[in-house]
């Protein structure tokens, strides 16, 4: 089984979890930005922060032969707070890197003024630099969140076949898949969705365009419910085929809007920026 996690945090992941998921059929993924956990004080953070999903992460990714693609964005939950959102003006530098696959994590948190406007300006960025979006979906209210969240990608220049709905569940699924958009689920030990849930999802309103996730990071999650979902779909019945089609062939389609992904990726250089990632080793 191979597996391309679309969503997934590994800043907030061990070289552990990286071991654990090649094993488990993962090859490639993407880390969309996000915020800290607590608050940004300045720009000059995200910056640091791009940087390191820019060389770090596919750098410590490669030693477990995993190919290590990102997104670059001011997320919803920062856009409310005005020391962070300068930012802005700097993601057009970003946005023109090599692995960067799409405009995201964008969209709502609280649905504020200020996420209103952030996600507008970003929609604009991913339509001007020819990249697709990633866009989160709120956590509350989340029927609401979405019309108001297509209403506004409707009237972007951004197309809804270039847009990833994420986070989405039993409750939005319908609207999202008659906007165009393609659909994102992140499946949780606790929240959001399950294992279960999902292939009743997949049963009801099938495999096309649809992307599952971990979304796993410094919170209660498992990097490994890819797989798990993978697993759930064969014992309920689906082919080989159909896996294969929501836990690679869809995301390879959907980041492939991007004309960067690199799936093949060449043997780690020996040192990141002087690390090695070796504890006592040359």
């Amino acid at each position: 089984m191979r597996i391309f996690d679309p969503h997934i945090h590994m800043t907030s992941r061990t070289t552990d979890d990286y071991e654990a998921m090649y094993a488990a059929g993962v090859r490639a993924l993407v880390e969309p930005s996000f915020w800290l956990g607590q608050p940004r004080t300045s720009p000059a953070s995200f910056f640091d922060y791009f940087d390191a999903l820019l060389g770090w992460e596919p750098f410590r990714a490669a030693q477990y032969g995993i190919a290590h693609h990102c997104t670059i964005a001011l997320n919803p939950k920062e856009a409310n707070d005005p020391r962070c959102t300068p930012v802005l003006d700097a993601l057009p530098r970003y946005l023109v890197k090599d692995s960067v696959v799409a405009v995201g994590e964008i969209g709502y948190d609280s649905m504020t003024p200020a996420e209103d406007t952030a996600l507008a300006a970003q929609l604009q960025m991913a339509a001007d630099h020819g990249l697709p979006a990633l866009v989160h979906t709120p956590h509350r209210d989340k029927l609401a969140g979405l019309h108001r969240t297509v209403d506004v990608i409707r009237e972007s220049n951004l197309p809804t076949e270039r847009v990833l709905l994420d986070h989405l569940n039993e409750t939005t699924v319908k609207h999202a898949a008659d906007s165009g958009c393609w659909l994102g689920f992140s499946i949780y030990p606790d929240t959001k969705m399950d294992e279960d849930r999902m292939v009743t999802i997949l049963r009801d309103h099938g495999t096309e365009k649809v992307l599952v996730n971990s979304a796993a990071d410094w919170g209660r999650s498992d990097p490994l419910k890819t797989r798990k979902v993978g697993d759930a779909m064969l014992a309920a019945g689906f082919t080989e085929d159909d896996v294969d089609q929501v836990l690679w062939r869809n995301p390879v389609a959907f980041y492939g809007l991007s004309g960067r992904l690199q799936l093949d990726i060449p043997e780690p250089e020996g040192l990141h920026e002087g690390n090695s990632i070796l504890r006592g080793g040359e």
